[in-house]
């Protein structure tokens, strides 16, 4: 969701670009379908490096892509990652370490836990980053007080309100909703993967038993992560979620049947940073089952509350949401749909000629 306007703002712009699928993420239904359904296209190279721990995917992402900039004619000018996943951090290292400079996009996002994977993967990025491409306004002070100089900080706004605009007229005409028998802005949207939450036996039974009394109220939307679901098995969970009334289990979802749910809900819990982004440009109710969010514009301004360690404290947000309390959010600056556009002029700026 993040490269796909980027791409598509290189194409049609003075830049030309090369595509490396690094295979982090490879099953079909969480990679393949997005590639279709966003209009990326084949990528350029694929480096097929599968699963495995972190440890073990980085050092093979970090060789493969290593390889591939060695082996690359002509040799690029620039790097450009995107996110905070192994991928990004494993081809920022490669690059550097061979003198090609890296633009970051969506830089400067920190939850200030070390615990997450994601959090080490965005400081050592953006460490290594030539060129720091910044999706949102705490991204610039973090950035600051990191040491990190100005001149190589640009705020962009973000790519991923690019992708929800393109495609929202798409993902309302597939009437997901409707197709599972669902009220427009009468049932909950449910996404769920983060390991503090689908790791912690005890903290999943929480959130399982907040779904079910969730669904007593309203429909429940549950598209479940393969990772998710693997662990509600595991727990003895799937089985009481399944039964419950009014609680839908569903398959992993494209990114545009995602979206249309998401649009047409009362209400979103997820522990997804997009989510919390995508849910507060929609003016959707979005409660994080996370103690922090990267993203505090989303909370600030925008229409997400973080739930905290405590997850029964969503519950009286979410009744707040029913009764019409719940706050109002505002437009956030640079969250336009041309997000894209201001990173190629960036790249322009600094890498071409």
């Amino acid at each position: 969701m993040k490269v796909a306007p980027v791409l598509r703002a290189m194409r049609s712009g003075p830049l030309s670009s090369r595509l490396v699928d690094t295979g982090q993420h490879y099953d079909d239904e969480m990679a393949g379908v997005f590639f279709r359904d966003l209009g990326i296209g084949a990528p350029d190279v694929s480096l097929g490096v599968g699963s495995g721990s972190h440890g073990q995917q980085t050092a093979r992402i970090l060789a493969a892509y290593e390889a591939h900039l060695l082996e690359a004619k002509p040799r690029p000018a620039v790097v450009v990652v995107v996110g905070d996943v192994n991928s990004t951090m494993a081809c920022a290292l490669a690059a550097v370490k061979l003198g090609i400079p890296v633009a970051h996009v969506e830089a400067g996002l920190r939850s200030f836990d070390r615990t997450m994977p994601e959090e080490i993967n965005r400081l050592v990025t953006d460490t290594l980053a030539d060129l720091l491409l910044v999706s949102e306004p705490a991204g610039e002070e973090n950035l600051r007080r990191e040491g990190i100089p100005p001149q190589r900080v640009r705020y962009v706004g973000n790519v991923m309100i690019d992708t929800l605009v393109r495609e929202l007229p798409a993902a309302r005409a597939l009437e997901a909703a409707a197709r599972l028998g669902l009220t427009p802005s009468a049932y909950v949207f449910v996404t769920l993967h983060r390991p503090g939450n689908v790791d912690d036996p005890a903290r999943l039974a929480r959130i399982v038993a907040l779904l079910r009394q969730l669904a007593g109220r309203l429909p429940v939307a549950f598209p479940v992560h393969p990772r998710t679901r693997e662990r509600l098995r595991a727990g003895g969970l799937e089985a009481e979620l399944a039964a419950a009334p009014g609680l839908r289990l569903l398959e992993p979802l494209g990114y545009r049947e995602s979206l249309g749910l998401m649009a047409g809900s009362r209400l979103v819990l997820t522990d997804s940073g997009g989510v919390q982004e995508e849910t507060t440009y929609l003016g959707i109710p979005c409660l994080t089952l996370r103690p922090n969010t990267e993203r505090p514009v989303t909370v600030s301004l925008g229409t997400n509350t973080v739930v905290g360690d405590e997850i029964e404290r969503a519950w009286p947000l979410a009744q707040d949401v029913l009764a019409g309390r719940y706050k109002m959010g505002q437009a956030i600056r640079g969250w336009d749909g041309k997000a894209a556009e201001r990173v190629v002029a960036a790249l322009v700026e600094r890498y071409a000629g």
